[in-house]
């Protein structure tokens, strides 16, 4: 940040730390002891796609990336908003591998300079009772949130808040709550392909 963007009040983003998803194995293990949420073994990669034939080669790669050595088939779908998903399937039971597969979709998107792109990362879990939660990972703000739909437009605030006093020693949560974005149409999450 230079001294005119401080003198006009400007300020860098946050800058995201990929390395961050690895914490969503431990809290998922702090959701099931603590409340019975379990993973579903999907997470998605949320990114905003853009023209040309670098970025489409980039896609490809990815895809062909994870499909290799006989991995989970990746599912790429376009959201009702014209937003992009890599939608990632494991054992629910191996977090670690879905946040791995995850984690390697981000870094060739940003190693490729289309790292602007990148909105948000999803893994998907569900209560004792079936509804489906989110835990969202921003990568412009660096920080989680929860995300529970309850039928669009309506969510689960209560669950979701929940949930945010569950993970607070796990993940860097967000704190801004005007920042806890529906994702409708993610994956997954009952609004999305599942």
């Amino acid at each position: 940040m230079g001294f005119w963007d401080a003198l006009m009040g400007r300020s860098k983003p946050a800058q995201a730390d990929l390395d961050a998803l690895f914490a969503l194995p431990s809290a998922a293990i702090t959701l099931e002891a603590a409340a019975s949420i379990r993973p579903t073994g999907v997470g998605a990669v949320c990114y905003r796609q853009t023209e040309g034939a670098a970025f489409s080669t980039m896609q490809t790669d990815v895809q062909e990336l994870l499909d290799a050595d006989g991995g989970p088939k990746v599912e790429r779908s376009v959201d009702p908003y014209g937003f992009t998903w890599l939608v990632v399937r494991h054992d629910p039971e191996d977090v670690g591998g879905l946040v791995t597969d995850l984690h390697a979709v981000n870094s060739t998107l940003v190693d490729n300079g289309f790292g602007p792109q990148l909105l948000c990362s999803v893994v998907d879990f569900t209560t004792a009772d079936d509804r489906p939660l989110g835990l969202v990972y921003l990568y412009k703000r660096g920080t989680f949130y929860p995300f529970a739909p309850a039928g669009e437009p309506r969510r689960d605030n209560t669950l979701e808040l929940q949930v945010r006093g569950i993970v607070t020693d796990d993940l860097p949560v967000e704190k801004d709550l005007s920042r806890w974005l529906a994702i409708w149409g993610a994956p997954g999450l009952g609004g999305g392909t599942r």
